[in-house]
């Protein structure tokens, strides 16, 4: 990846955080750690892996995407706002009465979703779904998935995993975005069938690396384990657990607002 790619993924990156704390904050309510926690990931698969057109969200060759840690929209949002899904205006309405921009994806009003998600463990079982009628349809479009290391404490993930391994569904790349674990991640995948690769969520080479191996790899599916830091690029929100669910104030979002708008120029 050229230096100039990179910085164009990390402006793309730094803008989804502000998206994030935008909308939570006008919200006064949200999860704004595990948002961007996963703002890089977001920004390299929109920006650089997934075959999308913003203009024909429903096109039947793009690839898909599922946030199966749903708590974590307004990232999405984020993304989706950026490649040109719905205005950016619209993050100012996030969770508001009548918006479009609610608490959770909604494949049925938000341009760009492919699966509504919130129920944790759920999102993986769409996916794996997606990946196995890509196959039957013979077609070549590939399913990526978000979920969070707490969330596949959930058994229907391991009920997906083994059926995606089963399935033989290469064509699926799952990523757990892990900040904290009491089992060993990587393992576990590996032992249901997975192709695993491990990563530092917040280097785009790795990131770049990783996914060029998810599509190359035949036979079986990949879980990219990424470690990851809660609250990145926001100094007082990084590796606070008490950000997980926690709007900022006034004086909070304008300290955050201020970083994120001084990271754009580094």
């Amino acid at each position: 990846m050229t230096p100039q790619e990179k910085k164009q993924l990390q402006v793309m990156a730094c803008k989804v955080r502000m998206g994030v704390i935008e909308g939570v904050h006008a919200a006064k309510s949200g999860h704004p750690g595990g948002s961007l926690s996963i703002a890089d990931t977001l920004a390299y698969l929109y920006f650089k892996e997934m075959k999308v057109d913003p203009a024909n969200p429903k096109w039947e060759a793009r690839d898909r995407f599922v946030l199966s840690k749903g708590h974590a929209a307004p990232a999405l949002y984020g993304a989706l706002a950026q490649k040109g899904y719905f205005p950016e205006a619209e993050i100012q309405s996030l969770r508001h009465v009548g918006a479009i921009l609610q608490g959770h994806p909604d494949m049925k009003g938000i341009p760009g979703v492919d699966m509504s998600t919130g129920s944790l463990g759920q999102g993986v079982s769409c996916a794996a779904g997606m990946a196995l009628a890509a196959k039957l349809d013979k077609a070549d479009w590939r399913v990526y998935t978000i979920l969070g290391d707490g969330e596949i404490e959930e058994g229907q993930v391991w009920e997906a995993a083994m059926f995606a391994a089963h399935k033989k569904l290469d064509n699926l790349c799952v990523v757990v975005d892990q900040v904290n674990s009491p089992y060993p991640i990587p393992e576990k995948f590996a032992a249901f069938g997975f192709h695993v690769i491990v990563i530092d969520a917040h280097d785009w080479d790795q990131l770049e690396a990783a996914f060029d191996a998810a599509r190359a790899c035949k036979g079986k599916p990949t879980a990219i384990i990424q470690h990851s830091v809660k609250g990145k690029g926001v100094s007082f929100m990084e590796n606070q657990v008490g950000w997980h669910g926690t709007a900022p104030n006034r004086e909070q979002y304008e300290t955050a607002m201020a970083e994120l708008k001084a990271a754009l120029h580094e």
